[in-house]
């Protein structure tokens, strides 16, 4: 990391856990607290200035994915949205997450757009592509598909097993990253 990856906005200074790997192509600006192990990829912003952002242990943003929050306005709700992302994560590349909540081991697709006062329940599943319009929700082990997303059906056990092996498989590589060897 350098002087650019990680950067303060105002008084507020990212606030980095152990093990974090931050690639030198992406920005982690203001009031933003990582968790242990978690992964930022290349060309991924993640901008804590008007609100906070929160990402929880294990979690991965890949390549390219925007990460923001809002602000309290005459046209936004009271207080705006922070953004607040739950451990074991998978935020697929070129992401929009804006002003949300994704809570535990979710799956948030390639090219898919959350925005403000969405919720993803735990083990919820936002296909490739998608748009999570503004106040929808994600239940809990759900698959929601579209743009705008729609919900499409319950996740198997097997699929929910495999949002951890998603988080866990982050976890090793960035560890490569690292500490530059190859894993076993």
């Amino acid at each position: 990391m350098n002087d650019r990856t990680v950067r303060p906005y105002l008084n507020h200074q990212p606030t980095l856990g152990e093990r974090v790997y931050i690639d030198e192509a992406a920005r982690v600006i203001g009031d933003v607290v990582l968790g242990n192990d978690v992964s930022v990829w290349p060309f991924t912003v993640i901008r804590g200035d008007v609100n906070f952002v929160r990402i929880g242990d294990r979690t991965n943003v890949q390549d390219g994915t925007v990460v923001h929050v809002s602000h309290d306005g005459p046209h936004a709700k009271l207080g705006g949205f922070a953004t607040v992302i739950g451990a074991d994560v998978t935020i697929g590349h070129k992401a929009i997450v804006h002003a949300c909540r994704i809570e535990d081991a979710c799956l948030v697709g390639m090219g898919s757009t959350v925005l403000d006062g969405a919720v993803i329940e735990k083990h919820g599943f936002l296909g490739a592509n998608a748009l999570l319009s503004p106040g929808k929700v994600i239940g809990s082990g759900e698959m929601w598909l579209g743009a705008p997303a729609k919900f499409v059906r319950k996740l198997s056990d097997a699929e929910i097993e495999a949002l951890y092996y998603s988080s866990g498989h982050y976890v090793k590589l960035k560890d490569e990253y690292l500490t530059g060897k190859r894993r076993e």
